[in-house]
């Protein structure tokens, strides 16, 4: 398990090097050397009705940034950017397949085949009568390939062996903080009142950076205790396919399932309110809030509710190959969760990330 710190004391607002919790990465290799070598295919949590209000757009794009693609869509339909949506942003470094909702009411809506060109398809277009909201999915299917793959004596498949047994910490990538933690900076600059966001997006943006850095910080001191996968006194309890959670004792039985996988303990996207934490857990959550107080006090002026993630991340059907120093992987994540986070406990990678 790696000593690396967690953040760098010196500004709050710069990510620093996470723990690894099965030690530092056995191999190297490049990751998107092209858009086909990260592919990405969303999982919707439901079925579209197929009548309503909401057309339901199944797009493929590649090396298209999400947002970028939602105005266009509202371009082409002719309709406010508000009324289109979708589930979560994709990596603009790759070949994503991703759904977006436009609410037309009383409209047929446009041919929507006229959006397609070189870099965006529309795979399918249907109907519901509701729109498509934030985090609405089932999870996603990855295939990656890594090339100019470096495997320090073999120990790659061993490692591989190991994360699809035991998962890895859930942290969030980096992808959420921005370039260089700008997205954490202008978070900061929010709450201290020196800038206000010119638009709803954005804020959301730095809101959800600042939860995602005290987050990471619970999780990289559970990582550094070695009971990130493990129950403490006072921990809450999550479902790896649902948004809710839970208390229980930690009796015989509670410890059964966390290691059966069947539940993981969890940490706090931090709001205004008690924590559901007890105990040892929520001992460590108010050490890390006053350690970034104005990012904990920040997102509780916000008035954001207090919600959980599992500490763990498991990799469904992680499947590999390696093949002249390419490997390929595929795997299913749950919603929320990155594909690069389970990949730097393998592998030290150089490539482009959103």
């Amino acid at each position: 398990m790696s000593t690396a710190p967690v953040f760098d004391d010196s500004t709050s607002s710069r990510v620093a090097p996470l723990p690894y919790a099965h030690g530092t990465a056995p191999a190297k290799g490049t990751i998107k050397s092209q858009p086909e070598d990260f592919i990405v295919e969303e999982v919707l949590g439901f079925e579209p009705s197929g009548s309503g209000e909401h057309a339901f757009l199944r797009i493929q794009k590649k090396g298209e940034n999400t947002d970028f693609l939602a105005r266009q869509i509202a371009k082409f339909a002719g309709v406010p950017r508000s009324v289109v949506s979708y589930a979560g942003l994709k990596d603009r470094h790759g070949v994503t397949v991703q759904w977006f909702s436009v609410q037309l009411p009383g409209k047929a809506g446009p041919d929507w085949a006229g959006l397609n060109s070189d870099t965006i398809t529309v795979l399918e277009a249907t109907r519901n009568d509701r729109k498509l909201k934030k985090g609405a999915l089932r999870g996603n299917r990855f295939h990656l390939v890594i090339r100019d793959l470096e495997d320090d004596a073999g120990a790659l498949g061993e490692r591989l062996q190991r994360i699809a047994a035991d998962g890895v910490p859930n942290y969030f990538g980096p992808q959420r903080f921005g370039r260089n933690g700008g997205n954490l900076d202008s978070a900061l600059a929010m709450f201290r009142g020196e800038f206000v966001p010119r638009d709803r997006h954005l804020r959301g943006i730095y809101l959800s950076a600042a939860r995602s850095f005290l987050f990471n910080a619970v999780l990289a001191q559970r990582v550094k205790a070695g009971n990130w996968n493990q129950a403490i006194p006072g921990d809450v309890f999550m479902f790896p396919d649902s948004h809710s959670f839970f208390s229980a004792d930690l009796d015989e039985r509670t410890l059964q399932r966390v290691a059966d996988q069947q539940i993981h303990p969890s940490g706090p996207l931090w709001g205004k309110g008690d924590s559901p934490a007890q105990g040892d857990a929520l001992a460590l959550e108010q050490a890390v809030a006053g350690q970034y107080r104005e990012f904990a006090d920040g997102l509780e002026a916000e008035a954001m509710e207090p919600a959980c993630r599992p500490l763990r991340l498991i990799a469904n059907d992680l499947r590999w190959s390696l093949n002249d120093a390419v490997l390929e992987l595929s795997f299913s994540l749950p919603a929320g969760a990155y594909a690069t986070t389970l990949l730097r406990e393998a592998i030290d990678f150089a490539g482009e990330l959103d």
